[in-house]
C-alpha cells in the first residue's frame, strides 16, 4: 500500500481528495494545523525544521499539496506569501534534504494567476497577470516550484472555480445557497457582472487522483470545465430549485475594484494527460448543496 501525504486534508477540497485516495486503496496521511486525529499529523508548514521531520518520518510515495490561504478577501496580506510560497518551498526542500523521492508531487496553484484576460478561453500559455495578493503569491510559488522540476516529478495545477457540499459560506455559491435554505427574501451581493466556471469539488477530487497516477510531470495544467455561468444564472437555477424568487441587491461594500470579470479555462491539456468525464453538472451540484448532500464523504 502506497502512502500519500495530503496537506490541507481537512479543508474543503482536502476532505474529498482524502476520500477518493482511500477508496482507491492508498494509505493517506493528512497534515493539519492542530488537534490531529487518526492518520493525521499536526504541522505548521512554515516551520522548515519540523516539515523536514515529518517528511523523514512519513517518506511518502506521493504528495498532494492543497494547504494554502485560499480566500481572496483575506485581511492579512502578508500571510498569503508566508503560507503559499514558503510552506511549499519547505516541503520541496525537505524531500531533497531527507532523500525522499516520491512518484508524484502535486501542488495546487490557482486560475486567479491569469488575472482579468477578458472573455477568452484561457489555456496554460496565457500570460499570468495577477490582480491581488492571493494570485500574486500563487504565481510566485509557481516560479519557485518550477526550479525543482529537474529534481522532482511535480505537477502544478491551476484550478478554476469549483464548489459543492461543505464549502464555507464565505464563498459566493454557498452564500447564495444558504440564503435559499433559510428562505430569505433577499440577498446582498457585490459585483453582479461576473461569470465563472463552477465545477463540482467531487469531480476535482477525481482529477487529483488521476493526475497522481498519470505519467506526466514537470508541468502546469488547468483544472477546469470550459463552461462559464453568469452570476444571474446561479440565482435563476436556485430560484427553480427552492421554488421561489429571491430579490438581489447590490452592496458596494462587497464589491472589489479589481474583480476578475470572466474566467473560462481550456481543459485541452488536462484531457491530454488524463481520461476524465465529469460526473456532476451545475444543477446537480446546487441541488446537493441545497439539500445538504454530504453522503459522498461518508459512503
Amino acid at each position: 500500500m502506497k502512502t500519500v501525504l495530503v496537506t490541507g486534508s481537512r479543508g474543503f477540497t482536502g476532505r474529498y481528495v482524502v476520500k477518493v485516495l482511500r477508496d482507491r486503496g492508498y494509505h493517506v496521511v493528512g497534515l493539519v494545523r492542530e488537534n490531529p486525529g487518526k492518520d493525521e499529523i499536526s504541522c505548521d508548514l512554515t516551520d522548515r525544521i519540523y516539515v523536514q521531520h515529518v517528511i523523514r518520518d512519513i517518506r511518502p510515495d506521493g504528495i498532494i499539496h492543497l494547504a494554502a490561504l485560499a480566500f481572496v478577501g483575506e485581511v492579512e496580506q502578508l500571510a498569503f506569501y508566508s503560507d503559499n510560497i514558503f510552506g511549499t518551498l519547505n516541503i520541496l526542500e525537505a524531500l531533497d534534504s531527507q532523500g525522499v523521492s516520491p512518484d508524484k508531487v502535486i501542488i495546487a496553484s490557482s486560475a486567479n494567476v491569469y488575472g482579468n484576460p477578458g472573455n477568452v478561453l484561457i489555456d496554460e500559455s496565457t500570460p499570468p497577470a495577477p490582480v491581488n495578493h492571493y494570485a500574486a503569491s500563487k504565481l510566485a510559488m509557481e516560479f519557485m516550484a518550477k526550479t525543482w522540476f529537474a529534481k522532482l516529478p511535480i505537477i502544478i495545477t491551476r484550478p478554476f472555480n469549483y464548489t459543492g457540499p461543505l464549502q464555507s459560506k464565505k464563498f459566493l455559491v454557498p452564500k447564495i445557497v444558504d440564503h435559499f435554505q433559510k428562505s430569505m427574501p433577499e440577498i446582498e451581493l457585490g459585483n453582479l457582472d461576473v461569470a465563472r466556471e463552477f465545477s463540482d469539488v467531487r469531480d476535482v477530487a477525481d482529477i487529483y487522483l488521476k493526475l497522481l497516477e498519470c505519467p506526466d510531470h514537470s508541468s502546469i495544467v488547468n483544472i477546469c470545465s470550459g463552461k462559464v455561468y453568469p452570476l444571474n444564472e446561479i440565482i435563476e437555477r436556485m430560484n427553480r430549485i427552492a421554488g421561489y424568487s429571491i430579490s438581489v441587491k447590490q452592496n458596494p461594500a462587497f464589491m472589489r475594484t479589481n474583480e476578475i470579470k470572466v474566467l473560462r479555462g481550456s481543459n485541452k491539456k488536462l484531457h491530454s494527460m488524463i481520461n476524465f468525464t465529469p460526473r456532476f453538472d451545475l444543477s446537480t451540484t446546487l441541488k446537493d448543496m441545497y439539500h445538504g448532500e454530504e453522503s459522498s464523504l461518508h459512503a
